[in-house]
């Protein structure tokens, strides 16, 4: 007759872990959140975008600027962030944290400690940081995910560069771990659904790379 092993955790344990794996589970299949940073004088297109393409995917956004006034854009346009960055923190954590650039977008980024807090909690969580054109300087500024490779605007990579602290390419978009980068302007679409993919999977990705018409 064969003797069964004795189990080595007991009914309690296992009721723990049967809860974690259960919230885990609705962890899984709740909504991805977004946070888009919107500042003074960041490239409109580079917010308005990663927006759209990740509403549409069914991700969850919220636009959050260093009040909750209206923001003016580098060509001028006003938008309305939904709150104010510091509210926005209490809401977190965040999948993703959004940063567009703009040619002279990256100050206001910079100068903002909320902008560095979440940054870097994006960093030492592990999750999703994003930054396109000029916004890698922000993330120096900051002392972001140094020793990573990434690309930005190409006017600006020698001041990237300098202190070298990162590993600079120039691929249109740059994935290094929870790190996607891009150049800016004309790479806006596909770093927005590398974005996207990142936070949720390909197949949401190509779809609504598909409903946007930039794949057949």
């Amino acid at each position: 007759m064969y003797k069964t092993q004795a189990c080595a955790i007991s009914s309690q344990q296992f009721t723990v872990y049967i809860r974690q794996v259960k919230i885990k589970y609705f962890e899984n299949k709740m909504a991805k959140r977004a946070l888009i940073l919107l500042y003074p004088q960041n490239e409109e297109n580079e917010v308005t975008t990663p927006y759209t393409v990740l509403k549409r995917g069914g991700v969850e956004c919220t636009l959050a600027g260093p009040t909750d006034e209206p923001v003016v854009g580098s060509s001028g346009m006003l938008i309305v962030p939904d709150m104010a960055l510091c509210e926005a923190m209490k809401k977190g954590p965040y999948d993703v944290v959004v940063t567009a650039g703009g040619k002279f977008g990256w100050q206001s980024l910079s100068e903002d400690r909320d902008v560095g807090t979440v940054m870097r909690e994006q960093e030492k969580s592990g999750r999703l940081l994003a930054a396109i054109c000029t916004s890698p300087i922000a993330m120096k500024a900051h002392g972001i995910m140094f020793g990573r490779r990434l690309t930005s605007y190409p006017r600006v990579e020698n001041v990237v560069r300098e202190g070298d602290n990162y590993i600079y390419k120039y691929d249109d978009v740059v994935t290094d771990r929870n790190l996607i980068t891009s150049r800016g302007h004309r790479t806006t679409f596909d770093w927005s659904i590398k974005v996207l993919e990142y936070v949720t999977d390909r197949e949401t990705a190509r779809r609504v790379a598909a409903e946007m018409l930039m794949i057949d």
